[in-house]
């Protein structure tokens, strides 16, 4: 908020439209990540991880295709969905930017979102404080402030940056998974 309030009102405007939005359609698919950390704590404490493992793989899969389509609907129907809460042109501009670019990263973030809360499901909740203090801290945040101004992006890079700090974080999240650490996490 602080960078793009340096953008102006109708920056700041259609970016909070965008992300009450955005947070109301991925509802569902973080619906389905918890549910994937409940079922890697059952199917450890069952003594079965493969199931577990198998789980987070399937959940994942399915949240990417809710998601998928989310970010289809958001291109196609931006600007109508944005249009139900403002009329000012610019705010639109800014809301219909934002909503397209943010759901890019869309199918990273079904992966990262279910991978992530699966790590607290083994238990593990060092992994994903680690994974999101240095995805948003000191990543997301510099390359947005650095793509704003210093790249003059504007509120392009602003928003660009969300997607590319959620990819890399699911990414970063996917590679810890795979190397099955959380499997053996003593609570």
């Amino acid at each position: 908020m602080r960078i793009l309030s340096d953008f102006g009102g109708t920056a700041v405007a259609g970016y909070t439209i965008a992300i009450r939005i955005i947070v109301f359609a991925i509802l569902p698919a973080w619906g389905m990540a918890n549910a994937a950390a409940t079922l890697v704590g059952q199917n450890l404490g069952a003594g079965h991880p493969d199931r577990a493992e198998k789980s987070v793989w399937r959940t994942a899969f399915f949240n990417m295709l809710f998601l998928a389509f989310i970010t289809l609907i958001f291109f196609s129907f931006a600007g109508p969905i944005i249009g139900l809460f403002t009329e000012d042109e610019q705010v639109l501009k800014n809301g219909i930017r934002c909503l397209q670019i943010v759901s890019v990263g869309y199918i990273f973030y079904a992966y990262g979102m279910v991978v992530g809360q699966s790590f607290n499901g083994a238990g593990d909740t060092k992994t994903p404080t680690l994974v999101s203090f240095f995805g948003f801290w000191l990543f997301q945040i510099p390359v947005a402030y650095a793509l704003a101004n210093w790249f003059n992006a504007g509120t392009t890079g602003v928003f660009t940056a969300i997607p590319i700090a959620e990819s890399l974080m699911a990414v970063s999240y996917i590679l810890i998974f795979r190397q099955g650490k959380w499997k053996t996490v003593r609570i």
